[in-house]
């Protein structure tokens, strides 16, 4: 397996926000100035603060063209998540990840009820008809997180200002499962910049089968 590292630079930019909050934008790229989508952005305030929470109670996962959609989810720990199956064939949605265990059996349309992540940790999704289908939840223990786009950038609003350590999560980060964290300070007029160097695994994936033998799956 190559291993090959990965400079992470973020642009972090307070702003001013209704009630005195701030907004944190961030954006990563790799060694090679590009991009880098499906990265984990977590705030992590110094001081603990509660605030108004940055994300739903209730996301959705889908599963469109044998695939989860979106690939990396990032909630907060006691949200729901809807699993609708867009398909026009089965799927059976599991997990086995010590945060969140449990079993969606083969089925299409949307379950009726919700999974609810009460743990925070990463939880790795799967289907038990089509392997090379895979999804990753970050399940936080704080309100202020998000995903970064195609473009590598996440944005965080209704940060109070103040001191945070700023964490990047993402599923190819090579080494210890705990995120990579820097320490800023925020406040209504601040700009900052911060550069991550981590290394990145080499992505392994089942191969994608263009047909299944078992009619309608």
């Amino acid at each position: 397996m190559t291993i090959f590292r990965l400079a992470f630079a973020l642009v972090l930019a307070a702003s001013a926000h209704a009630g005195g909050a701030t907004e944190l934008t961030v954006t990563v790229m790799d060694e090679k100035s590009r991009p880098v989508r499906d990265a984990v952005v977590i705030a992590r305030s110094a001081d603990d603060v509660k605030g108004v929470t940055a994300i739903s109670d209730l996301a959705t996962i889908d599963q469109k063209g044998k695939e989860f959609i979106p690939h990396v989810s990032a909630i907060r720990a006691g949200s729901k998540v809807q699993f609708p199956n867009s398909d026009n064939i089965r799927h059976h949605v599991y997990s086995f990840s010590p945060a969140k265990k449990f079993q969606i059996p083969l089925y299409k349309g949307t379950p009726a009820t919700p999974i609810v992540f009460d743990v925070p940790g990463v939880v790795v999704l799967g289907c038990n008809i089509h392997d090379w289908m895979t999804a990753y939840v970050y399940v936080s223990d704080v309100p202020y997180l998000a995903v970064t786009a195609e473009d590598g950038t996440a944005t965080i609003n209704n940060l109070p200002p103040g001191a945070y350590g700023v964490e990047v999560w993402h599923p190819q980060m090579k080494g210890t499962p705990t995120p990579r964290s820097h320490r800023v300070l925020l406040n209504p007029t601040a700009v900052q910049k911060v550069v991550f160097s981590m290394k990145k695994k080499q992505a392994w994936r089942a191969r994608r089968l263009s047909s299944n033998l078992r009619r309608g799956y």
